[in-house]
């Protein structure tokens, strides 16, 4: 962590963070309208925490820039940090699934389970106004891993950056 802190100091991390989880979110748009990738529900739950958190960072950013905040900026980095890690356990939780490691949700592939509501809908998904996304398929892979498993990499580094503020506060106070 101490090169991470080198690297990234405390008072950039919420810039770094903007910028990889804004690049990250115009990502699953860009696979979804331009290229096409017609997301599955497991899918849809990893972009929650992203929504969530992107508001939270442009906070960050602007709190700390103010001088007299305390460690409010310590502490919202914090728990965007803690954001990114359920993101990470989201994406691990998709790509298990893509992988058969585990079963993915009932709703998540077209089986009996999903199919709730009228004989409308029913007949819709039939004549394939509806696309069923399997969540137990992966639509793109790259080097081996899904879009699930990158989101699992690009959440940990995420918390990772996030949590920098915290260690070098924790870092500056222990340290003899």
């Amino acid at each position: 962590m101490n090169a991470l802190l080198a690297l990234i100091p405390p008072r950039r991390a919420p810039l770094m963070v903007l910028a990889l989880a804004t690049a990250t979110t115009l990502g699953f748009f860009f696979f979804e309208h331009v290229l096409g990738y017609v997301p599955c529900a497991l899918c849809y739950e990893q972009r929650w925490p992203y929504y969530i958190a992107l508001p939270l960072i442009v906070l960050a950013l602007i709190v700390s820039r103010e001088a007299n905040l305390g460690r409010w900026p310590t502490w919202l980095m914090t728990a965007i940090g803690l954001i990114f890690v359920v993101s990470a356990v989201l994406g691990l939780r998709h790509a298990g699934v893509e992988w058969d490691w585990w079963e993915g949700p009932a709703d998540c592939g077209g089986g009996a389970g999903g199919m709730t509501g009228s004989i409308d809908d029913l007949n819709a998904a039939l004549s394939g106004a509806i696309t069923i996304v399997p969540c137990d398929k992966a639509a793109w892979r790259f080097l081996g891993l899904s879009l699930a498993g990158y989101n699992f990499l690009i959440s940990l580094v995420l918390a990772a950056v996030s949590f920098i503020p915290a260690y070098a506060a924790w870092k500056e106070r222990h340290t003899v």
